[in-house]
């Protein structure tokens, strides 16, 4: 069952969700250890009009646990959802460089998706990818974007089987990812 997130899936969700996004996890929080990382990831979650929040979320369930993700949202409001995160970590007294939008104004984002280990290698993913893609497409959005880790080829791969090409490379962090974008029609 593929379903909208709740705050209640944290617990289930953030690991996941650092899983996927690594050193830029870092960059959100302001933290350098993941279980701190974590438990700020989890408190974003939790609340609402921030990217990480579960109102970016669907969830995909089996046998009564999450078994992936998708975090989604369009690229014109990345600057509303990374205001929260921006304030808090100036709040801290750290730096806010690494908070970079990554999607254009014009782009549907896929932030990030993954597969609990449990439930690998059963089209999940795949499943996920389609919801976040008739989701843009319900709303309006024709231009999909998501970023792919260079060191990644598996993924990329698959991101290149379900149509999606490269549109130049992006650095977080002083990382490489390959921005890749879909065009498809909207219902």
């Amino acid at each position: 069952m593929t379903r909208k997130a709740r705050p209640e899936d944290a617990a289930a969700v953030v690991p996941l969700i650092y899983d996927a996004i690594g050193e830029i996890a870092y960059a959100l929080t302001g933290t350098e250890h993941a279980d701190e990382a974590i438990l700020v990831m989890e408190q974003l979650f939790r609340s609402t009009g921030n990217r990480l929040s579960y109102e970016n979320v669907i969830v995909t369930e089996q046998d009564g646990q999450v078994a992936g993700f998708v975090l989604s949202y369009h690229g014109k409001d990345i600057d509303r959802l990374d205001t929260p995160i921006i304030q808090r970590l100036q709040q801290l007294g750290k730096q806010a460089d690494d908070v970079i939008p990554e999607a254009h104004p014009d782009e549907y984002y896929l932030d990030s998706i993954a597969v609990h280990p449990a439930f690998q290698g059963q089209g999940i993913g795949s499943r996920l990818i389609a919801s976040f893609e008739q989701l843009a497409a319900e709303q309006g959005y024709d231009r999909l974007l998501l970023i792919v880790d260079v060191d990644n080829s598996k993924a990329r791969s698959l991101y290149e089987r379900l149509g999606y090409t490269e549109d130049g490379m992006i650095h977080i962090r002083g990382h490489a990812y390959h921005r890749m974008v879909k065009q498809q029609p909207v219902t």
